[in-house]
């Protein structure tokens, strides 16, 4: 039996650091035992469990810090045609991420993927953010910031992980991981627009107000794509170290 990639940033916590096993379990850590009756209630409690170490990150063990959450760019085509309307994102911070719940958890058996569903009550986020084309008529090229709140958020995580064996133990490898997202309520705005235009801010807030959802829509595909990318390298970087029975600890023979 495999456990999910969540699982592997619960496993971090009981990490080798130079070479040296932890002597006692960390105060961030929660175990889990084969053979629990209730395996899946303790690995969702030891995620919970683990949320503000991840707000703030986990030094000794180079996890970092979820709070904020950051991505290079999302390039974004809103209007269709030759001065259709593009958006770059550069420079985003998101937060909200630690602040999560695990309602549903199903582990991976017989080569089949793991699943987690994940909810978190909203996402902020921050960017950077410059513009070229016609908007509602109005040429609209410029620059400013740009802010989004993103609210009933529900993330469903899916992967295949392997085994492999290294100086006589086992480790896990999470080959492949899809981040899916649903966004159910959104609000975005821009401000310092370029030499304070107030034409462009009000045409370009009047199309976020209307189209939240296609603007979200546009996004999805390279934000899930960024997610997976990074979710899986975190993951397999922490797990080439970390056996496992550090983190799920088998019966006693």
């Amino acid at each position: 039996m495999f456990v999910p990639m969540w699982i592997a940033i619960i496993a971090s916590v009981l990490v080798v650091v130079q070479g040296k096993v932890w002597e006692t379990i960390p105060p961030y850590v929660k175990q889990c035992h084969e053979g629990d009756p209730e395996l899946i209630k303790c690995f969702i409690g030891s995620l919970q469990h683990l949320q503000p170490y991840l707000a703030t990150g986990i030094k000794e063990i180079e996890l970092p810090p979820v709070e904020p959450f950051r991505m290079d760019e999302l390039s974004l085509s809103l209007t269709s045609g030759p001065n259709g309307y593009r958006v770059t994102l550069a420079d985003i911070d998101v937060y909200g991420a630690s602040n999560f719940t695990v309602t549903k958890m199903k582990l991976s058996e017989n080569g089949k993927p793991f699943e987690a569903r994940i909810k978190m009550p909203e996402l902020r986020m921050t960017s950077k953010y410059r513009s070229s084309g016609v908007l509602l008529i109005i040429p609209a090229s410029g620059n400013g910031t740009f802010h989004g709140k993103f609210q009933d958020v529900t993330a469903i995580v899916k992967g295949i992980v392997s085994v492999s064996q290294k100086e006589g133990q086992n480790y896990m490898h999470v080959d492949t991981l899809q981040v899916d997202i649903d966004i159910k309520h959104v609000r975005m705005a821009v401000k310092d627009i370029y030499r304070n235009n107030r034409i462009i801010g009000e045409a370009m807030n009047l199309f976020l107000r209307e189209n939240g959802q296609e603007v979200v829509k546009a996004m999805l595909p390279q934000l899930k794509r960024k997610l997976s990318n990074l979710f899986q390298s975190i993951a397999n970087q922490l797990l080439s170290n970390l056996p496992v029975d550090v983190f799920y600890v088998p019966k006693k023979q």
